[in-house]
């Protein structure tokens, strides 16, 4: 592998990340968003990611290129857990029981994903600093 496909590869995963942290941010923000455009409450998104076939290089690696893949986003789908029932008979979302329907959003679980998304994305710049300083080292060596 050299360092652009080593580059390519770490960007691809810097880019789901940050998908990943803006699907969780949006999840945090309408944590208690009882009533969107459609007239429910707000349901929890969830990035789905999945492989990215690199682009085919010449016949002779076509082995190697084949088995490496980067990462991508492949579709954000809402969650179907159902919603949070809370008893609020002066909420003007209430039903005829007095019952609120919030949206199935939990922030624990939400700030858990927060965090692995964040260490991935962060793997991600290591090693792309790692490869930028491994082709400095290189051409260092190469003069």
């Amino acid at each position: 592998m050299d360092f652009l496909t080593a580059l390519h590869l770490s960007s691809t995963g810097l880019t789901a990340q940050r998908t990943a942290m803006n699907v969780i941010a949006t999840n945090l923000a309408n944590v208690n968003t009882t009533r969107t455009p459609e007239g429910t409450p707000y349901r929890r998104q969830i990035a789905i990611m999945e492989a990215k076939p690199m682009h085919n290089f010449g016949s002779v690696l076509n082995a190697q290129v084949e088995a490496m893949s980067g990462v991508q986003v492949g579709d954000i789908v809402q969650e179907a857990t159902p919603f949070r029932k809370v008893y609020n008979p002066g909420h003007p979302d209430a039903d005829e029981s007095g019952y609120v329907s919030f949206p199935n959003v939990n922030v624990v679980t939400e700030t858990a994903d927060l965090m692995v998304a964040r260490r991935s994305y962060e793997a991600n710049v290591t090693a792309i600093s790692v490869t930028k300083k491994m082709a400095l080292k290189a051409l260092q060596i190469g003069k």
